[in-house]
Order: structure tokens, then sequence, then C-alpha cells
């Protein structure tokens, strides 16, 4: 592989210009900062709160760290259908906080060994583009620090709540994902306004550890970015484990009592019914943070709330990108991070720098049951005009799943019935998550039918299910 080098002399002065500079620490932001460091670029990152970013501090990996304590207590009540003894289970919330949080600033010290490893600049404040090449720093006491100089600018802000009117959150009865995370007390009710990922992934934790848990969908149903079918499956999951789901319903409004929220919720015929929870958490998308940088002043297209780019991550503005969330969706921390490597390979002259397919972009939800996805629907295959050949394997029909006591979920899998190619897969279940990687990798690879059925899986394993799908997609089955 090769690349143009930029100018890499050392130890330069805070003055004078750097090869590239990154506003913001999160998946994309660092990750691109290493892999520009890789590539000889003299590289400087700016952070106003933590390293890691969102995903890191209050996303992806805390919130990671208490839905598997919710798993294990779910396990734990139901340990003596595995022949164990495990009475009076119970959780100390202040615990369960506390290791989430340890889990967090565990990754965000990683974050900065990572930084010094690498010997990428790291500067504690908040960035506004100047003008060309030039960003003015503020520290986080108010304090103005030397302006940034570079040849190259990467915006990696990401993204925060969205707010609708009328529901804005107060952090004591009306959350965001964040005072969720940390709650002083367990509520014994909770009223979820959004039913994508975050908004699914917290009715599962609150809900497996004994909250009343009610979720309001504007759609016609939860996951709506899912597979219809596998989104059908999840709601029938979650109303058997007693989550209250109403979809096509808009919350008109919330009004807050002494410690309560009364939300009012309206169907799209007018009708209308009260609903009173302990708490109420937002999770009705995000929006890029965008503001008070300076953006607009150099010539960058920012439309619904996010900065508009080309397939290299270019902005409007010359030597200025942008990734990760602040460019929209999918908001995942993945995708933020492969856009950042292949934006700084870019930039650096790497040859074979291909830009992002968001088809082979894997989403999750690490919800129970888990539910992921890579690639076209079964709606959006339809409607791109291929005629499908839809393979489909049960859990319960597998030998690993049965003797894991996990039989509930569904192996889905779309191919092109002219040509054999994977279109895409959809996964509830037991390890779902995981699972999805595999897929992911033979999607990238262009795989087709024929080679899916030429894989040869191990046994006795969930995956299993993934060559079973696509025997089924042609007719050819052997365990259903």
């Amino acid at each position: 592989m090769r690349y143009v080098a930029l100018d890499t002399s050392p130890d330069l002065a805070m003055t004078e210009t750097r090869d590239l500079a990154i506003i913001g620490a999160g998946p994309g932001g660092y990750v691109a900062a290493i892999r520009a460091s890789q590539l000889g670029l003299k590289t400087a990152i700016i952070e106003r709160e933590h390293l890691g970013g969102i995903c890191l501090n209050w996303g992806c990996i805390p919130t990671k760290a208490l839905l598997r304590t919710s798993e294990l207590y779910h396990q734990m009540r139901h340990a003596s259908e595995f022949g164990l003894a495990c009475d009076n289970v119970r959780f100390d919330l202040a615990k369960v906080v506390e290791r989430s949080r340890k889990v967090a600033e565990r990754l965000s010290n990683g974050v900065a060994y990572l930084m010094k490893k690498n010997k990428v600049e790291v500067i504690a404040g908040t960035a506004r583009l100047k003008g060309q090449g030039l960003i003015a720093v503020t520290g986080k006491a108010g304090e103005a620090l030397p302006d940034i100089e570079a040849r190259h600018i990467i915006v990696a802000t990401g993204a925060r709540a969205r707010v609708a009117p009328g529901l804005e959150p107060d952090g004591r009865l009306i959350w965001t994902y964040k005072e969720a995370m940390v709650p002083q007390s367990f509520p014994k009710s909770l009223l979820i306004v959004g039913s994508g990922a975050i908004g699914i992934e917290f009715a599962s934790f609150y809900r497996t550890l004994g909250a009343e848990v009610t979720v309001v969908e504007i759609l016609d149903r939860i996951l709506p970015v899912e597979d219809a079918e596998i989104s059908a499956l999840a709601r029938k999951a979650f109303a058997k484990q007693g989550i209250v789901i109403h979809t096509e319903t808009t919350v008109e409004r919330l009004v807050k009592g002494a410690d309560s929220v009364t939300a009012t919720l309206k169907k799209p015929d007018g009708t209308s019914q009260e609903v009173t929870a302990e708490r109420v958490i937002l999770a009705i998308g995000i929006t890029g943070n965008v503001e008070g940088l300076g953006l607009e002043e150099q010539g960058v297209r920012i439309e619904s709330g996010h900065i508009v780019v080309d397939e290299w991550c270019r902005t409007t503005a010359p030597h200025l990108y942008a990734i990760g969330d602040v460019i929209g969706p999918p908001w995942l921390a993945h995708k933020a991070s492969h856009e950042g490597i292949l934006c700084v390979e870019k930039i650096a002259g790497v040859e074979g720098v291909h830009p992002l397919d968001k088809s082979n972009v894997p989403g999750c939800t690490y919800s129970s049951p888990q539910i992921a996805s890579v690639g076209l629907t079964e709606e959006a295959a339809r409607a791109s005009g291929y005629a499908l050949k839809i393979g489909r394997f049960p859990y319960s029909a597998n030998g690993k799943a049965i003797a894991l006591g996990e039989t509930e979920g569904l192996v889905k899998t779309i191919f092109d019935a002219q040509s054999g190619a994977l279109l895409g897969a959809h996964l509830i279940g037991a390890e779902a998550t995981e699972l999805i990687q595999g897929v992911a990798i033979a999607k990238t690879l262009e795989t087709t039918e024929a080679e899916l059925i030429a894989t040869i899986f191990p046994h006795p394993t969930l995956s299993e299910m993934m060559g079973e799908s696509a025997l089924d997609a042609f007719g050819r089955a052997l365990h259903i």
C-alpha cells in the first residue's frame, strides 16, 4: 500500500501548522487520529468533554454494561430451569450504575493511552473554525488557547438527543439517555417515547429489572429501520415480557406532577388516552452538533441539522471534512470509525481507498432478545426491483439454541433470485449482535448463495443458522 506523506516535522510549536486537526474525540475522531499518525501525519485532536465521546462515555459502552446486568439478573431468576438454585435474587442500583461508569472510565483512559502512544496532540477545549486551516480554541475555564493551524481539518463533533417542542427534558422527571443511565432511584414505572435502538434498549433494561414500561412510537411499528418481519417478532417478544407498546401514537403533551408525569397519547383517529409514569425517557432521535463551530461562515452546507459531505467525507469548504453522527445516519460508532479511516487515507493519498457502502454497515440493538441486521430489508429489496429468494431458520430448530435455553428467534436471509447475491440478513434472538458480523463479512466480499451453502459451519453453534437460512432460501434446508 502506498501513500503520499505530508510534512511530518517533529515537535511543531503550538503556532506551527499540523497536517491534520480533528474536532471531537469520539469513535470517529480518535480512530481517525490514530490512522493519521500511522500514516505519518502530524495530528492534533480537540475535545471539549471526554475522550471517547458520547459512545464510550454515555452511549454504546456503558449501556451495554447496564444491559449485561439485566441479562444476568434474568438468568439468575430462571436458574432453576438449568438445575441451579439461586434464591432471593436482588440488585443494588447504586452498584449497577457504578460498574457502568467504571467501564466507561476505563475505556476513556484507554483512549488517552492510545493518543499518547500514537503521538497525537490532545487539546482540551472548545473549537471554532476561524478561517481556512485555522481553529480558535477556548479552554475549559473559558480562557483563549493558541490557535491551531492545520492543512486539513475533520469535524467529528457527533450528535445529541433531539428535543421536541413540549417534550423538553428537565433531568428529574423527564430524562434523556444520560439521566436514564445514572438513576438515583429505580422507577417503578417508565414511559419511553421512541422505539429505535436507544428506546428499546432502555425498555429492555428497566423492564427486566422490574419496572412497568410503556413504549410510544409515532410510526406504525417499533424498530422502524429494521425488517418488518423482525420488527413484528420483536414486538411480540416485548409484549410477552409485559412491555406495553403503542404504535401510530404521538405524545400530545406531558404534565409533570410532584413525582410523576402524565402523558396524553393521541391516535391518528383523534382518540386519546392518559398514561402516568414515574419517569419519562425521550428517545426520539438525534441531531448533529453543528452549532457554534463557524461552519456557515466557512461555506459549509448544512441540511436537517447535519453537515453535507461527498463520498470522501469532504464538505463544501476546501480541506474541511466531516465524519460520524454529525453527517447523518446511520448514527453508529463503527460507521463513524470507518469514515474516519477512509477520510484520513484519502487525505494521505493511500491507494485503493473505497467510499463507504452503507448497505454493508451492520446495525445492532442489544435488547433481550437482541436484534441485528445488515443490508436491504425485504421491503427495500422489493422496492429496488429485485426478484427475491428469502430464507428463514428459527432458533427453535437449532441444537445450540435449545441447549442454551434460547429458542425464541429467527435468522432471515435475502438473496437476489437471479444472481444469488446476498442482499441482506436480519436476526432476532440470542447473540444476534455477534452473529451478524459473519454475514457482514460475507456481504462485503459480495458473497452468493452458492458460497454460503458451500461454507462449513461448526456444530453445534448458533452460526449454523446462517447456513441453514441460506439453504432454506433455495429450497434445500436440512433441519426444518
